[in-house]
């Protein structure tokens, strides 16, 4: 996956760079419907490299950056993680956005505190894809072993939400947004694209998103939607 465009800007409703960073890769790698894990390299110099390319292109036009590596932060190489602090510093980025696996949260608090020490917000997102305990763990393999939202958010900000699989209907795919609104700040919306995984989309979940979910929400100032996952410019 060496051909994938790393670096966007993004004017919407929160406007931000986004750079799509490579590590060393997902820890966890399980997920039925995830083929992202395969932007992976075990040879950190390699990584680092490439990521030096994407972040080399960041201005801090908008003092906001989200950097997503089809993984979590902590699974990129050491080199890559000080260039990325020493980019937010030079760009005065105030606010970085990050993702994190549940099985890497207790790595979190101390990335806050040492962007806080220079002065930048982290906000970190986790891909729940949906408050269904028996759905998210037996069907979609996402390996957060809690049921309670509050406690699945405690030490997160945002959250992606995936749509459009087989047994989900409108009803389910508005109660997941719902409870992602009470207890995240900010949610992400992706209707499933077709890829190499073995869950695949299904045609009647992505109808009811399209035709009933995506007009209710599509304004809303705290949730984004992907109707393709490139919809922000990376991947």
């Amino acid at each position: 996956m060496h051909d994938l465009q790393r670096y966007s800007a993004i004017s919407g409703k929160m406007p931000r760079e986004m750079v799509l960073l490579r590590g060393y890769g997902c820890g966890w790698a399980r997920c039925t419907f995830c083929d992202y894990h395969l932007d992976r390299c075990a040879d950190g110099a390699a990584n680092f490299a490439l990521n030096r390319r994407a972040l080399g292109q960041v201005t801090g036009e908008f003092r906001r950056l989200e950097a997503i590596n089809s993984g979590s932060f902590c699974e990129l190489d050491a080199d890559t993680l000080t260039l990325l602090e020493k980019i937010c510093l030079e760009k005065q980025i105030e606010t970085l956005h990050v993702e994190c696996h549940w099985m890497h949260r207790g790595k979190i608090p101390a990335l806050r505190e040492h962007y806080a020490a220079h002065g930048v917000r982290v906000r970190v997102r986790l891909g729940v894809e949906s408050f269904d305990y028996d759905f998210r763990e037996n069907v979609l393999h996402k390996g957060i072993a809690e049921r309670d939202p509050a406690k699945i958010a405690a030490g997160f900000d945002e959250c992606n939400l995936l749509f459009g699989l087989p047994g989900q209907t409108a009803e389910s795919m508005r109660r997941d947004i719902e409870t992602g609104l009470t207890h995240f700040d900010r949610l992400y919306l992706n209707l499933m694209t077709a890829n190499s995984a073995p869950l695949q989309p299904d045609a009647a979940a992505c109808a009811a998103f399209r035709e009933e979910l995506f007009p209710l929400y599509r304004d809303h100032p705290r949730i984004d939607i992907l109707l393709e996952n490139t919809d922000f410019g990376v991947g």
